[in-house]
Parts: C-alpha cells; structure tokens; sequence
C-alpha cells in the first residue's frame, strides 16, 4: 500500500475580499489570514495570549445557598421556580474574549498590466503563495508561520525594475508604533481588562480599558532587502525601494502569564529579538525548509484518497459551487478531512494555548462567542479528530488546559457546589473560569452546566486509549479523572426511586414543555449529564485495571454506575432527553446533547444495544424532520453519529450539507458565523465513516457511502494501540495494513470476509468470532498485512 501524495492545495484565481475568504497560516501560537492583495496585502495576525481581562478574572465562583430549595424544587416539578433561583445565585462573571493582535499592511507601488493571478494555500508545506504576472514577468509573494523558529516569514519578489513598497503594522487595541531601526519597527499594545461578550448589547461601555494589570503585547516587524533601500518614514511604517527581492520577518510576544513581572518589557523585547536574530542567521531558504520539514512531520501521517474528481484542477470556490449544484467531487471531502487536520496543526501544538471557537484567527475586539471554549460541545468537538487521524502532540494543549482548568475547577465545586474533585461549567477562557456565567440576564439553559469538568476528563482518558501510554495515564491523566469523579459523586443525589440524579441539571441550551403547557430548562438527570458520568466512571474503572490500583475507588464507582438513572426510550421511540417524556419546545434543536452516550460515548453500541441504537436513530431523525443540523458544528455532528450508526449514505448527504451549507470559500466552517469545531468535527466523521475502534475492536469501513466506492487512506489511529491503512474498489474492502504498537489481542471487524493475515511474511492464525469478527494475536513494533 503506497502513499497517495496527491496535492491538497486551495486556491483562487483573485484576492480574498471578505475575511472569510482570506487563507489561514498558523504556528499553533501565532496566526495570519492572508488576504492576497495585489496592490495592497492584508495580512491580519493573532497570538493565542492575546486576551481581554487580568489575573482576578481566575476566580469568581458565587456560593449557591440556595441549592437544597432549588432541588427540593425540582423534586416538586416547579421547574421555573428553580430556574429562577440559579439565575439569582449561582451565575456569575461572563468569560473574558479572545482578540485580533495587528494587522501587517504591504503597500506595493506600481501594480499594473497584472494577468494568471493565482493565490493558493498547499496543505502539504503549509504555506500560502500570491502569483501573478505583470508585463510578461512572473511575481511571487510567500507568507508562512513557523512552529520551529517561532516567526511569521514573508518573501516578495518582483525581478523587473524593482519595487517600492511601505510595510506597516496596525492594531484595534490601544497601540502605539516605534522605531527600533532602519529596518525594524514595534508595535506594543495593550489589552482591555474587559470586553462585554457581543451578545450583551446592553452594556456601556463594553470594552474598557484602566490601569488594572491586563495583558500587553509587542509585534516586531523586520524587513531585510540585499539590493534595496530601507528605512523607517515619518508615518512610521517600514519603507523599501528599488528591491527586486525582500523578505519580512515578524515576531511577537506577551506579557502572559506574569503580566505584572516588573521585567515583563526586557523579556518580550528580548523573545522577539532572539527570534528575529535566529531567523535572520538561518536565511529564508532554511527556514522555510525547516517549517516545512516540522510541519510534515505532522501532516503527512495520513494520507488519504476518495476517488477521482473531475474538478480538481478548478479554483476551491468553483469546486464549491460546482458541488452545491449537484456535481460529485470526492476529492473535495479529501480536501476538508486534511484541511482539517492542516488547521489542527496551525492552531494547536505543544506548548501553545487549545485552539478555541476560532482556533487562533479572529479579527474582531468583541467576536462571536468572545471566541472562547465553550464546552458543553465546542472544544470537545476541536479535538475530535485529534487522536484518530494521528495528531496525538495535537491535543496536548487542551490536555494542558484541563490540568490548569482542575485548579480553578477545585474552588467552583468547592464555593459553588460544596462538592469534593473539581468541575468545570460550559465558558473557559484564558484564565481558566470555571464558574457558570449568565450573571445578570444569563439564562441557565445554557449558563448553568457543571458537567463540563467530566466531559473534557474524557480526553484524558481518550489519548490514553489510543497511545496506550500507561506514565501519562498514572502520573497525569488518573488523578484528574479521580477528581472529576469526586466530584460527580457528591453532585450526585438520590430520588424518590433509589436512583441517582443529577440535580440542578439542564441538556444543553434546550428546552422542554412541561405538564401544564410551561416552558422550562432545569430539571434532574437529563439524558447527557447520567451519560457523561457513566463515561466517566467506567474509564476510570478501566484505567484502575489498567494500572492495577485504586480497586476500593473503581468499586465505589462501579456500585454508583449501577444507580445512576438508567437511559429511557419516549413516546415516539426516541431516546429520552430528560428525566420525564416532554415534549421539545423546539424540535429540530441544534444540539443532540441526549445522544452523547452513543457518540462521541460508549454506552450505547450498535452491535451490542440494537434497542437504545434504534432509539438513538429515530431521535437523530426527529431532529432533522423537524430543521436541525443547521450549523455547522451540529451538522459536523450529525456526520459522526450516522457514521457509527453505520448509516454511510446518510453520512455522506452530512459531508455533503457541511460542504454546501455550512462551508466559506476559504472551507472555513460556518456556523454561521465562522466556528472552527465544524472544520474538526467534519475531519473527525470522515475519520469515523472509515474506521472505529469505540467498541474495543478495529471496525474497518463501517460507513463507506457509494459516492467513495474505491479508495485508500494510510496513517489512522485505532484505540488499543494501532495504526491502519486500508484499501477499497468496488466499495469492498481489498487489504488492510496494521501497525502494533502494544502487545494484545487485535480485534476487528469487517463486511467482507478475511483471507489472510501475514507479518514479516510469515502467515499468522486468526480466530474468526462470527461472519464479520474476528481476532488474532498482535505484538507490540509488528506490521500485519491482511488480505479480504
């Protein structure tokens, strides 16, 4: 089985008018959206510190006093009653919002007679390019951000009679520009102590500065020419003339986390200059060899092939109107899975902060969301596809998080919920909130949801399964995921039928009607919370057998999950939302919070529980039937959960909605607006309808949709300890190829029937469980070929 090494290249035939149209470069910490002007280059830059709010923002959990009334309550079915009092008491100070760093503007004179215009993003080498000609000779601009170096570059060449070109640098938060030399300005910048989220109209003012110690910033900006002139004018903008080949280098840092270190200006200014300087040595060529070298280290794990498009060769945006109306490109979904992962990678990598809402590239001082985590569904969805397509390094940002977000989370389940462990509530920011927010107007409909601490546990857990890297599971990942099920095991209380509960509990941002026609969102045990905790306790479970400790705390949860109150089928034969049968106030709601025990959860599994699973798949089609998967993230979704029902034309009509309805000309995700746990959750259900590994066993193929009959995909992780290559034609399966990197028992599954199994050429027995199960014994380090 042979590496596709098929293009994967976005590109236009003109420049980015719309931010959503301009491509994205990212280092994990540092971001640009190039817009490819040809006089006038845009190029708008964040860095991943850059944050409203100060230090004080980490605490400021409200005690809830009123929390025995509140269940008591509930209990009665005065849901609204109970309502109120979480609005009054519990909710606290919104998140603090992720802001635009600078925008680098190149002012190129002399533009004219321009013809072949081509501005493009490879995937492969993570850079984007401008092409052009102008009178009959070819031009070139390049813009990168490397992880290795730690530095923005930007080369331009125009080999005709040299240009002129100004440089400048431009800020929405309060700025000021200073010469540093001939070739080099800085613009420092200051954050506001607080930014209002966009939805709070109301507020004035709603983006305040003072002098509390909020985050300060500087970007520097370095411009090196061999044959031209450079200098600094009076507007204090980076002046070349008559060059025929320049090169920019950008550098920036922060004043997070110590943002009141009397020496904090000495250390950013001393970052930037090491950096500048290194790049400065290396050269550009270098360089951009060793970004590309980094960054394929990454991306070229996986490869994978669709099928033949007839519409490759065509500008991105052609393709997408193209498959609007009708016209089939499987190579388009090949192009969203890596871009997927391409974006992964610019926005998330080790020692950086979690990509959040926007990943790292926003442009707006009050963006959508504050562009924060949202964690009732959000970042979880960021890190999907973080294990499965083979970016484990990927996800150490948010695993970082959790372990930062655990402190903050003691005092929340502490003030706010008198609760042992830690928790954590749907908004976290770059201080690590971990209250509920909503006060003064939130509603806990979507404010009020202490399962958001469980819920990331589970990635915990989840990168465990998939390295089988036993250190981290002792010395990092159990300890929390102990906590966070402390935690759920005080928050638990028990019924009036010996189960249980949740109490306060809300499914995230629905509602329900009640008895008597009202209108309400917090009752007890909503279908989500009972089956996050189940997740939860059962890893834990397991990761106590695994390390063979802690067997007395894996009883007391193993008796707590045989209490918890146990999953319903409704009325209409779907899966229960809550504790009672209500009705939905809205139907075709965008959120599918009551599935979790089925996807992204083990509890339902489609060959083990056909009851619940068809209850799983007549709420999915109540949903839709009734408007939903509307977003793009919720479309995303959709994807994953009929990729498990193992439902592959379903599947792919989904990829197909992402990519028609939800998608930018830049194959942003739109939710709308732009959010970027679309673009992961679509990576992530591609991944799925290819291979699952949930139900400890390797399920190749599960959803194969007609539309990608023949293909190949090398570089999956399976849970367990696997890597897997597969081939297909005709829609069946012809080879697999799977890498060990533990010793067990290999499990897998399959719609076509085995024939061989070898390694090292040597034939090796297998043990067929039923027509489509099977097993063989695997070793750790050993490549195994199967043939179907």
């Amino acid at each position: 089985m042979t590496s596709t090494n098929k293009p994967l290249i976005l590109w236009y035939d003109k420049p980015a008018a719309h931010w959503e149209e301009a491509l994205p470069i990212g280092n994990g910490r540092l971001g640009g959206m190039v817009f490819g002007g040809l006089e006038r280059e845009i190029i708008q830059l964040n860095e991943d510190t850059i944050w409203s709010g100060t230090p004080d923002c980490r605490y400021q959990n409200r005690p809830f006093p009123s929390l025995k009334e509140a269940r008591s309550l509930i209990a009665s079915e005065k849901y609204n009653d109970a309502q109120t009092i979480l609005s009054q008491e519990v909710l606290g100070e919104y998140t603090q919002s992720y802001l635009p760093m600078a925008d680098l503007v190149i002012a190129i004179d002399g533009v004219r007679n321009t013809s072949q215009y081509r501005r493009q993003l490879d995937l492969r080498n993570a850079t984007a390019s401008v092409e052009y000609v102008q009178d009959h000779i070819s031009c070139t601009r390049e813009i990168f951000a490397s992880a290795v170096d730690q530095v923005i570059a930007i080369r331009l060449i125009i080999p005709s009679d040299g240009m002129k070109l100004t440089a400048c640098l431009t800020s929405l938060l309060q700025f000021r520009i200073e010469r540093f030399a001939d070739n080099h300005i800085v613009l420092k910048g200051k954050c506001p102590s607080h930014v209002e989220p966009n939805y709070r109209r109301h507020i004035e003012p709603p983006i305040i500065y003072d002098d509390r110690a909020s985050i300060e910033f500087e970007a520097h900006l370095q411009v090196h020419s061999n044959q031209g002139i450079v200098k600094v004018n009076d507007q204090l903008e980076l002046e070349i003339q008559d060059a025929h080949e320049v090169t920019i280098f950008l550098a920036a840092a922060t004043t997070f986390p110590d943002v009141a270190n009397e020496n904090r200006y000495d250390q950013m200014r001393d970052k930037c200059m090491e950096r500048l300087s290194q790049a400065r040595s290396i050269g550009y060529e270098k360089l951009r060899a060793r970004h590309v070298a980094g960054h394929q280290k990454l991306m070229h794990r996986v490869e994978m092939d669709l099928g033949a498009s007839d519409n490759e060769l065509l500008p991105t945006d052609v393709r997408l109107d193209l498959f609007r109306n009708g016209s089939e490109d499987p190579q388009l979904a090949t192009l969203l899975f890596q871009y997927g992962r391409y974006l992964l990678i610019s926005s998330s990598r080790q020692g950086t902060q979690p990509a959040n809402l926007q990943g790292i590239w926003n442009d707006k001082v009050r963006p959508p969301w504050s562009s924060n985590y949202t964690t009732n569904i959000n970042t979880q969805m960021n890190y999907w596809p973080a294990e499965l397509s083979n970016l484990s390094e990927c996800h150490e940002p948010l695993l970082t998080m959790i372990h930062e977000l655990a402190e903050t989370g003691e005092q929340t389940a502490s003030i706010s919920f008198n609760c042992r462990g830690w928790t954590a509530n749907h908004n976290v920011d770059l201080w690590r909130s971990s209250n509920p927010v909503g006060k003064d107007g939130g509603d806990p409909k979507w404010a009020f949801w202490p399962m958001g601490g469980a819920w990331l546990s589970g990635h915990l857990w989840e990168h465990f399964a998939f390295t089988q890297d036993k250190d981290y599971l002792r010395d990092h990942a159990y300890p929390l995921m102990k906590k966070a099920a402390l935690f759920c095991l005080d928050w638990l209380v028990e019924d009036e039928s010996g189960y249980l509960v949740t109490s306060p509990s809300t499914s995230p941002e629905n509602m329900f009607i009640t008895s008597d026609g009202q209108r309400a969102s917090v009752s007890k045990a909503a279908t989500m919370d009972m089956s996050i905790i189940w997740d939860l306790f059962t890893n834990c479970m397991e990761a106590s057998e695994k390390l063979e400790w802690d067997a007395e705390f894996a009883e007391e949860l193993y008796s707590a999950r045989s209490r918890l109150y146990p999953l319903h089928i409704g009325k209409h034969g779907q899966l229960q939302e809550w504790f009672h049968d209500f009705e939905e106030v809205e139907p075709g709601h965008r959120h599918i919070s009551h599935l979790f025990g089925f996807y992204p959860g083990r509890q339902i599994v489609l060959h083990q529980h056909p009851e619940l699973t068809e209850a799983v798949r007549k709420s999915l089609r109540r949903r839709l039937e009734n408007g939903g998967g509307h977003t793009g993230w919720s479309c995303a979704w959709i994807i994953n959960v009929f990729a498990r029902l193992e439902d592959a034309e379903s599947a792919y009509q989904y990829v197909r909605t992402l990519l028609t309805h939800s998608t930018y000309p830049n194959l942003f995700d739109a939710h709308p607006p732009f959010q970027i746990d679309g673009n992961f959750g679509g990576t992530a259900g591609i991944a799925e309808m290819l291979l699952q590994s949930h139900a400890k066993e390797l399920s190749l193929l599960p959803a194969l949709p007609q539309q990608w009959s023949q293909g190949s995909v090398q570089g999956l992780r399976g849970r367990g300890g696997y890597e897997v290559d597969l081939s297909w034609s005709n829609s069946e399966l012809n080879d697999a190829v799977i890498r060990s990197f533990v010793r067990g028992v290999c499990t897998l599954r399959c719609k076509k029937q085995i024939c061989e199994i070898e390694s090292d050429g040597v034939s090796i027995d297998y043990v067929k469980l039923d027509e489509s199960q099977f097993y063989f014994e695997a070793d750790a380090g050993r490549t195994y070929h199967l043939t179907f």
